[in-house]
Parts: C-alpha cells; structure tokens; sequence
C-alpha cells in the first residue's frame, strides 16, 4: 500500500498516511462501512445526493467531538439532497453511545473498524495508530469528489466555511 509522508502532524510531530491520494475531480472510492446497527453501508448507496464525508479520529477526543457536533447543526439547514457522514475507527457501539449522548440526529456515523477500507481508499489511513485523519469529502450527487480537505494538523479543526460552501454550491 502506498505511504505518504508529510501530509499530516500529530502535535507537529509528522504521521504516515496509507493510501493513496485523493483528489477533487476524481470519482470516489467505494468502501463498504460498518452502521451503528452493524449493518454494512456502502458509500456509493449515497449516489443521488450530495455527500459531506467527515473523517475524524475518534469521536471521543474534544476536537472530533466539536466537529462532528457543528457538522450536525449545519446539516439541519441543507436539505433532503444532502447527507453528511461522519465516520471514525471507533466501534458501532460508541457511535451510537456518543450520538445519544451528543443529541447527534443529522450526522449518519459509520465506522471504519472492521477493514479500514475507507482510510485505505482515500489515503486517510494513519500508519501505527489504524485511526483516520481528519479529512472532509464533498462528493457531488454523481459520486464525484468537488471538495478535499485533509487537515494538516490532526488536532485542529477543517474549514467548516470553505467545506459548507462547496456543498451549497451543489444543491
């Protein structure tokens, strides 16, 4: 598998990513998921909307936490022609213990667990730790990628701003 380094830092230490890279424009990788009721989801069954895909390390830490928890609130205001997945490593059953607990209604949360699939698809894949880098996706209703972002530092936040505007764009 291919590794690259240099993307992205821990704490400014650099991380090697697995994988390869993924680019606006390209068609999106398929990679089969694991839903919080364990039943598997592909991501092209989404094929017909528009796609937020928000890669975080694990929900547990405060900046995936707050992430995911903003990603939310904005999905309320996009419509029926958008779906926003947030996907981690963690468990199908934390998923759906933190989404309870965070009041979590408009972010689908699938994990990335079982294969690491989706981290090896889009190049996400943190070599050593098996956790995913904080990444968004915006994937246009074809399946086609109109919006990467791979955040240079795991700790810190994406571009909400930048992110939403590409999903409006394409509604």
């Amino acid at each position: 598998m291919e590794e690259r380094t240099g993307v992205v830092t821990f704490m400014g230490d650099p991380l090697t990513l697995l994988g390869p890279e993924i680019s606006a424009g390209q068609p999106a990788p398929d990679a089969e998921l694991v839903a919080n009721d364990l039943t598997p989801v592909k991501l092209s069954s989404f094929k017909g909307k528009v796609c937020t895909l928000v890669a975080v390390p694990s929900l547990d830490t405060p900046v995936c936490d707050t992430e995911v928890r903003r990603f939310n609130e904005e999905a309320a205001k996009l419509g029926d022609d958008v779906v926003v997945l947030g996907v981690s490593m963690d468990l199908p059953f934390a998923q759906a213990r933190w989404c309870g607990a965070a009041g979590i209604e408009n972010v689908q949360t699938l994990s990335d667990h079982r294969d690491a699939a989706l981290g090896a698809a889009y190049g996400i894949l943190i070599k050593g730790l098996r956790l995913l880098a904080r990444a968004v996706f915006v994937m246009d209703k074809d399946g086609v990628i109109r919006y990467r972002e791979i955040v240079q530092e795991v700790t810190a936040e994406p571009n909400y701003e930048a992110a939403l505007a590409a999903v409006k764009e394409l509604v």
